[in-house]
């Protein structure tokens, strides 16, 4: 089996590649990304392509699988580029496949592709994908959904995946995280429990995470499995304010959702931080998945905790962990960061 991965050196993507590379009946791995990384793994070579604009359909003729999971979550203020990659990258990538006449295509969804949902339940795949609208990452993550629904219908024999994981951590992409949502002035020296004395308690601050390695493995099932659909992916347990405070040895304190989001948009808008405030909306907005679909077609299961998985990465984070990629090379924050700061803490991307 020949399997292409798109967005290969992130996050998820060394994860896929992870459990990929381990599997026997994977004959050969193409990692795709716009930057070639020192990192390797077994029976994997990289192709140095943009989604955007470079031919893909050579690159995935034969292949048995693409896997895409390239996508920009900075640079947050410059919406023609993310938009560009997240949207119309995707489109490139749906239509090489299928012009590469590739019979299965699994793609990175998000639960951020879900209207805003209940908090007290557990919703299903067959949930609206509307997004939510305040957010340009779940607005694009919809507007991708809804052009896989007419992809689908235009390709009917091809086997499509979508999995819709919830907040994805591990150690390895901590400094990528941290450059991705914190930006160069987060203290990561106190990032210790005995150091976090307080989490904000918000009625809606409910979500889910998930070990990217864990994620890595989804994706592999999803890849050799005759399965087709939609998969949330996640881990227990919720993470919620009390969870949080257990975790980290913290006293949830209520905070004023509209203060909290009003800080997050003035820090933004000064350039203190990359995360416009569309990402607190959606934390708060999207639902809570039932993960049974994965577990019992997919036959995928969890072997860290969500709890588990957010502290290993508060951990590394602390250690300016990393790995020879260029979205997740390693280094602490710290105002000494100038190359963080020259790309205008969410202006340019970090090339």
């Amino acid at each position: 089996m020949r399997v292409v991965v798109t967005g290969a050196t992130g996050n998820v993507g060394t994860s896929v590649l992870t459990a990929l590379s381990a599997d026997d009946a994977v004959d050969e791995i193409v990692g795709l990304a716009r930057r070639r990384p020192g990192l390797s793994f077994d029976r994997t070579r990289w192709v140095c392509a943009d989604v955007t604009s470079d031919d893909l359909v050579q690159t995935f003729r034969g292949a048995d699988a693409v896997v895409h999971l390239a996508w920009l979550i900075q640079p947050s203020r410059d919406r023609s580029a993310t938009r560009t990659v997240n949207v119309e990258g995707s489109r490139r990538v749906f239509d090489a496949a299928a012009a590469a006449g590739v019979p299965s295509l699994v793609y990175a969804s998000s639960v951020g592709a879900y209207s805003p949902g209940p908090k007290d339940r557990r919703v299903d795949e067959s949930w609206p994908t509307g997004g939510v609208p305040t957010s340009f990452y779940s607005r694009d993550k919809a507007q991708v959904e809804s052009i896989l629904d007419s992809f689908e219908l235009q390709h009917p024999g091809m086997r499509v995946v979508r999995l819709r994981p919830g907040l994805i951590f591990k150690g390895d992409a901590a400094s990528g995280i941290r450059r991705l949502f914190a930006g160069p002035l987060l203290p990561t020296s106190l990032l210790r429990r005995r150091l976090i004395p307080i989490v904000p308690a918000l009625e809606r601050l409910r979500f889910q995470g998930v070990h990217s390695l864990d994620i890595g493995e989804a994706y592999r099932l999803a890849v050799l499995r005759d399965v087709r659909g939609p998969f949330n992916v996640a881990a227990e347990p919720v993470l919620d304010p009390p969870e949080l405070g257990r975790l980290l040895d913290a006293r949830p304190v209520r905070v004023p959702e509209r203060a909290l989001r009003i800080a997050v948009d003035v820090s933004w808008r000064l350039r203190l931080q990359p995360t416009p405030p569309g990402w607190l909306d959606l934390a708060l907005g999207v639902p809570l998945m039932d993960v049974t679909r994965a577990r019992e077609e997919l036959g995928w299961r969890p072997t860290r905790s969500a709890g588990d998985a957010l502290l290993e990465l508060i951990d590394a984070m602390r250690r300016g962990d990393g790995l020879d990629t260029a979205p997740l090379a390693a280094g602490g924050a710290g105002p000494l960061h100038v190359r963080e700061f020259l790309t205008g803490v969410g202006a340019r991307s970090r090339e």
